[in-house]
């Protein structure tokens, strides 16, 4: 399978495909429509400027190029981009700095998720010059390794959520009286060995009904909490709380987002974290066996109607922080460094995804 799912057009020829291959390299690198006379000059094409401007004529007439009405030159067009993506680009490895910075950026951070998210994002937007993307791991699919219950006040307690993937999210609760001096350990004991092994969505459809047996013989008040209150204490976290962004200032400085209203999208996007959340997480087509296999997906692949992100690309892999999953990613222009972007994002996705075996 390729990057994008998507199977492979082989019907250009080879002279066809290596000048789609270097009119996309060379857009990327200077934004500029690329003329035959500026490919005639690359020293892997042997060919005359008259057989290259033929060449891109057949290309744009097949859709893979377009030709701006003010330039004598040639740009990519999402087909361009895709078969390039899927076909000619090759994915070259870091340097060892780059490498070493991320690994110091992350590795160093894994205990504390949320922190090591903060500072991945901040690294891949340097790094990339775009936007970069960090969502923490989904707990709905987590299973629940314990609960704990710890009296903060009179009145209310925190439970302490833990998954087997490491994580845990506590949620504050209030009880109908006071909380009491003994008696606490037992009711955890039993909550663990009803609730314990499940996943979280599953908790949320059937604890209730799992626990209710409890309540009559329970002098605490918790299982009134749980039955009460149990789509929120097991419920998924907020995509503000799970989306890192970072790099607004780096995506604000490619010529592709100079106006004001695509200044405005691109603040838009940055803000909106339940449409990140969507982009990173659907269509969720990975490998299991390498979750950390980025899949590229560029303008109308993404889409996602109610945001202007055809003029974007998303370049995105998952992690597994034992058995939860995140992501990670870019997002930029179309006119993106897909190569350094899809290296980038594949790197990170193996430090974070190293978290889940430590």
């Amino acid at each position: 399978m390729d990057r994008a799912g998507l199977h492979k057009d082989n019907a250009l020829t080879v002279r066809e495909r290596e000048i789609l291959r270097l009119v996309v390299q060379r857009f990327i690198h200077t934004a500029a429509p690329v003329g035959s006379t500026t490919l005639s000059r690359e020293p892997e094409l042997e060919l005359s400027s008259a057989s290259i401007r033929n060449t891109m004529s057949s290309l744009e007439a097949l859709g893979y190029l377009n030709h701006p009405h003010t330039s004598a030159g040639r740009v990519p067009t999402q087909q361009g981009y895709r078969t390039y993506v899927d076909e000619l680009m090759d994915v070259a490895g870091l340097t060892k700095d780059e490498a070493a910075l991320l690994r110091a950026g992350v590795e160093r951070r894994l205990g504390d998720l949320d922190v090591a998210a903060r500072e991945t994002s901040r690294l891949l937007g340097r790094l990339t010059q775009l936007l970069g993307v960090v969502l923490t791991p989904s707990l709905s699919t987590a299973v629940l390794e314990r609960l704990d219950i710890v009296p903060l006040s009179s009145t209310r307690v925190m439970f302490v959520i833990a998954v087997r993937s490491g994580l845990a999210r506590t949620v504050i609760a209030e009880l109908d009286g006071d909380v009491p001096a003994r008696g606490l350990d037992t009711i955890v004991q039993r909550l663990n060995e009803r609730l314990a092994g499940l996943t979280l969505d599953e908790i949320r459809k059937t604890g209730a009904e799992r626990v209710k047996d409890l309540g009559p013989t329970d002098p605490t008040g918790i299982v009134r909490v749980v039955l009460r209150d149990s789509s929120v204490l097991f419920s998924e976290a907020d995509e503000a709380s799970r989306t890192t962004i970072a790099g607004t200032q780096h995506l604000l400085s490619q010529p592709e987002f100079q106006e004001p209203e695509e200044i405005r999208n691109v603040i838009e996007l940055a803000e909106s974290e339940d449409v990140v959340v969507h982009l990173l997480e659907s269509p969720a087509m990975f490998d299991p066996q390498h979750p950390e296999r980025a899949v590229v997906f560029i303008g109308r692949d993404i889409g996602r109607e109610k945001t202007s992100t055809t003029s974007f690309s998303i370049v995105k892999a998952h992690y597994l922080y034992g058995n939860a999953m995140g992501a990670v990613g870019v997002i930029g222009p179309t006119r993106m460094d897909y190569p350094r972007a899809v290296a980038l994002v594949e790197h990170v996705a193996r430090l974070l995804n190293h978290s889940g075996d430590s």
